[in-house]
């Protein structure tokens, strides 16, 4: 068994808005994944974050704030049995975020950062590296020599693009391949990979029509995770909503990867 599948060798999966809005949409979506669990046979990890602290404008909502967040977060756990993941952005918030997260997620700009990747590695939780927009697959082994040399013992690593300006992504799918060289977890974050980052007056833009065709391109290269940002709403997000994957198309573009 691969690190990070479960024992029915499906996929890990990990969906949730992009950021902590309202209880009530941490409701509407969890209510959703539960059912989805249920229906597919599979453990959709919760994700959601207490702190957009990259936003592009400092005008941006940035979310509820470390300690109303991982409260909610909290709630969500124990309410619905959920998983859950969530990104920190400073080494101090490692510990207090791992007594709810199980999976510990390192920002894309931020994986370099020798301080959070061994703050994250210290807690015993499962530590997400996302993959810099300026990095290449291979690249990933060092970040993830910093998370193992500092006592973590499951590391994933996460494709999601790379950008060469002109506010667009490129995903080179080889990545994949060449990061499951170095860990056995490597998750294709879909709906971010189609972003158009700073593309939109102050705010970051995309297209989520390419969403399933970015999942099913990565499951041909081999990877054993997904995740998907996803909100019953995403017009009108607070947060990457123009890549965001409506959560009535949650179900199917999942099923398309079972």
């Amino acid at each position: 068994m691969k690190e990070g599948m479960k024992k029915n060798g499906k996929p890990v999966i990990i969906a949730g808005p992009c950021v902590i809005e309202s209880e009530l949409l941490l409701k509407e979506v969890a209510e959703e994944i539960v059912a989805l669990n249920a229906r597919l046979g599979i453990d959709i990890i919760f994700k959601s974050s207490f702190d957009k602290a990259n936003r592009t404008s400092v005008a941006s909502f940035r979310g509820p704030g470390l300690e109303k967040g991982l409260q909610m977060l909290a709630d969500v756990k124990s309410r619905y049995g959920l998983r859950i993941l969530t990104d920190i952005h400073e080494s101090w918030q490692a510990k207090p975020a791992s007594e709810v997260a199980d999976v510990l997620q390192i920002p894309a700009f931020l994986c370099r950062q020798t301080d959070l990747l061994a703050a994250a590695a210290r807690t015993g939780r499962v530590v997400n590296i996302k993959k810099a927009q300026f990095l290449s697959g291979r690249d990933m082994r060092y970040p993830v020599e910093k998370a193992l040399d500092a006592g973590a013992t499951e590391v994933w690593l996460t494709e999601r693009g790379n950008i060469y300006g002109y506010n667009n992504l490129v995903v080179d799918f080889c990545n994949i391949a060449d990061m499951l060289d170095i860990v056995p977890c490597v998750v294709m974050d879909c709906t971010h990979s189609v972003q158009r980052p700073g593309g939109s007056n102050g705010t970051t833009g995309g297209d989520r029509r390419f969403v399933p065709q970015m999942a099913l391109a990565a499951k041909a290269f081999g990877a054993t995770g997904y995740f998907f940002e996803t909100h019953p709403d995403p017009d009108h997000a607070l947060s990457d909503g123009p890549n965001m994957l409506p959560l009535s198309h949650l179900g199917d573009v999942v099923a398309s990867l079972l």
